[in-house]
């Protein structure tokens, strides 16, 4: 697996499937997907931030974040915990909300991540399945694509800060 962003689209399956590879041990790249503090620094395509309000990382936990642009403009989202594995792999319903956390009709789909790691290097799996195409083809309309490889690309230079 390499250290560039594969994001295939499955519309049978309602659902992008994403890999990529880490330089990283395990460790670290599951402490960058499960600490606010660090996803607030890699979560965000530049010149975009991650902004966290709170975060609870447990099963029926929720993190509650802003994308933050350049001007300072926000769009909210939230992410509930749906299963963890310590370590290995967590599942989460992530949607667009209001700075309260409550959610708006689009929503951002079920995450799925496993991470597999060997030395020093880690690879990852995502899903993010959606309840229908349509809003698939929204969440890739509005640039995730573009985005996430982006922010995997933030992750890649936190990663080497040791």
């Amino acid at each position: 697996m390499s250290n560039e962003t594969k994001i295939e689209k499955d519309l049978s399956g309602k659902k992008l499937v994403i890999t990529r590879s880490f330089d990283a041990p395990v460790e670290k790249v599951w402490k960058a997907w499960t600490e606010a503090e660090l996803l607030d620094k890699w979560w965000a395509p530049k010149p975009y931030r991650a902004e966290t309000k709170s975060m609870d990382f447990k099963v029926g936990g929720t993190w509650l974040y802003a994308m933050v642009g350049p001007e300072g403009d926000k769009q909210w989202c939230r992410v509930d915990f749906t299963a963890i594995e310590e370590g290995k792999s967590f599942s989460a319903d992530n949607a667009f909300c209001d700075e309260q956390g409550n959610k708006t009709e689009l929503s951002v789909g079920r995450w799925n991540n496993r991470f597999e790691g060997s030395g020093n290097k880690t690879n990852a799996y995502m899903e993010l399945a959606f309840d229908n195409e349509e809003d698939l083809e929204k969440i890739v309309a509005m640039g995730f694509k573009e985005g996430f490889s982006m922010g995997l690309s933030n992750l890649d230079e936190l990663l080497a800060q040791g």
